[in-house]
């Protein structure tokens, strides 16, 4: 199926010129809706959305900016485009400051100057449009995740009332956690399936490498539940930004680029409405840290690195690579110091002596690169 044209609303009294323009923009590919009046045009507003809106400045019944004040209004992602003969400059910078309109196009318009501005205004929409979906998807999973440590609090207090501090109480809170974890790792695949595979290989690899490494307990629950926590903000992206399940890094616009490299500030926020502990949430963030200063969100190099985050960090690289395991351990010990030597050594040892078969074959559920 072909992508659906952007939609265009052009509003200019001359006949004429609300001709050309429609024509123009059609012929590139646009969908447009043509109005020869502002006021029926706020009226089509209140009915259809559109990416971009165009207008023309003097019209007997409102001026172009007024117009676009009450536009702003109904439908506040579309990109506005101020069309005018007569260059009031302080007007339309004033304009431009307040939001009220994008750009500017001075009449009489060149074809190819005018086309790049509408698609460039096109882009705007979508990234805006996509940053409040983000925005949205993110109050509501706070939403989810503050009830859920509502109701582990509510748990864990009425175990506190029914049991002493004994060894059966810490159980019941441990499995209490376990649950919690659980529910991250369901609510992953249930926004994509092959997230939550990605999520439920990591965290066994990285409980492998808890065991066979000098960590203190708090270290390994710390290392077992960035784990699992450490992809949750991917849930409050665009879906487009994650690609399909056999997608890369190559193939994502810059704008998906630098969403995905601020998914572990994300997950770091929303880890830390299940555990707030510091630790917990600095080895979230530091997940995709580089051991030679090239990782993200920071920046950070060498010991500056959380040692669970660095160990996290060679995990998701062996999990997340989507390579068959001989080639998974090349790719990682020919990395040079991006990765912890000590962090890679440990990674070996954990490894399983008997590969899984579907990853020895080449095959992989795994998601995306993120390096």
């Amino acid at each position: 199926m072909s992508p659906t044209p952007p939609r265009v609303l052009i509003v200019d009294d001359e006949p004429l010129v609300l001709s050309t323009l429609q024509q123009t923009l059609e012929r590139s590919g646009f969908h447009v809706v043509a109005c020869s009046s502002p006021r029926k045009a706020l009226s089509v507003l209140e009915d259809q959305d559109f990416a971009v809106i165009l207008s023309d400045q003097r019209m007997p019944e409102m001026s172009g900016l007024e117009f676009m004040v009450a536009g702003r209004e109904l439908r506040p992602h579309a990109t506005r485009i101020l069309i005018t003969a007569v260059l009031e400059l302080p007007t339309i910078i004033a304009a431009i400051n307040r939001g009220e309109i994008y750009r500017f196009v001075a009449k009489p318009w060149l074809r190819e100057e005018l086309l790049a501005t509408v698609r460039e205004a096109v882009q705007r929409h979508e990234i805006s449009s996509r940053k409040a979906e983000l925005e949205r998807l993110n109050t509501a999973l706070s939403g989810e995740l503050a009830e859920a440590r509502a109701q582990m609090e509510r748990q864990a207090s009425a175990l506190n009332d029914e049991r002493s501090r004994s060894a059966s109480a810490q159980k019941e809170t441990a499995l209490l956690w376990e649950g919690t974890l659980s529910m991250s790792g369901r609510l992953l695949t249930d926004f994509d399936p092959v997230l939550g595979i990605h999520a439920r290989d990591l965290r066994d690899l990285a409980g492998r490498m808890a065991k066979a490494g000098a960590f203190s307990q708090e270290e390994r629950r710390i290392l077992v539940s960035a784990s699992t926590l450490c992809d949750l903000g991917l849930v409050s992206l665009p879906r487009e930004s994650l690609g399909s399940s056999h997608g890369r890094i190559g193939s994502l616009t810059e704008a998906d680029l630098e969403l995905l490299r601020k998914h572990p500030l994300y997950s770091q926020s929303l880890a830390a409405l299940i555990d707030p502990s510091r630790e917990l949430g600095e080895a979230i963030r530091a997940h995709h840290e580089r051991f030679d200063g090239t990782g993200y969100p920071d920046g950070l190099r060498g010991d500056a690195i959380p040692w669970t985050a660095r160990c996290l960090a060679v995990a998701a690289e062996f999990v997340g690579c989507g390579l068959p395991r001989s080639a998974a351990i090349e790719r990682i010990a020919s990395a040079g110091r991006a990765h912890d030597p000590e962090a890679v050594r440990l990674l070996l040892g954990a490894l399983p002596t008997k590969p899984d078969p579907q990853r020895a074959a080449g095959g992989s559920a795994n998601l995306l690169v993120y390096s």
